[in-house]
């Protein structure tokens, strides 16, 4: 058995596991919203098809962990990570980290100005994933999600 993980790049074979497995965190802490079901049943039309980018890491070839991309602003270039979501099963193998590391690469290669991300506070881990991966904590502005009480922000000088 291959214990590599594998990240690669958006593969329409993999739409459903980027719904099944955001589904499955986010039903375990909160609940699902209007905005999660819009970016979760239309990954190409939403995220993609503007701009963004979606990443999957494969575990023996099966997704186990994802995370997106999604473009908010073109001048300057700017970023929404999201969707990050790492299966029960895989955890504890830096998936997060390595899902988050390759699209903020992505960013950083694409010029972007900055990424900003929204959580919630009671989500410690991904939290201090986020700070390893150089987010920094904001002031909370207006947020799509009733769950986000937290939000940061990770800029490219």
């Amino acid at each position: 058995m291959n214990n590599e993980v594998k990240i690669i790049t958006y593969d329409p074979q993999y739409k459903e596991a980027f719904k099944t497995l955001n589904e499955e965190w986010i039903k375990t802490f909160f609940t699902m919203e209007a905005g999660d079901y819009k970016l979760l049943d239309n990954p190409e039309e939403h995220i993609i098809n503007k701009g963004g980018h979606i990443v999957f890491a494969l575990l023996n070839d099966e997704p186990v962990g994802t995370c997106a991309l999604v473009k908010m602003e073109d001048e300057p270039l700017r970023f929404e990570l999201s969707k990050m979501a790492v299966s029960p099963k895989a955890q504890g193998k830096k998936i997060g980290y390595l899902v988050g590391q390759a699209l903020v690469d992505k960013a950083k290669a694409l010029n972007a100005e900055s990424i900003f991300l929204e959580t919630n506070s009671i989500l410690v881990p991904a939290i201090k994933l986020y700070e390893k991966l150089g987010f920094k904590h904001m002031p909370i502005s207006g947020s799509a999600y009733e769950r986000c009480d937290t939000q940061m922000l990770l800029k490219f000088n």
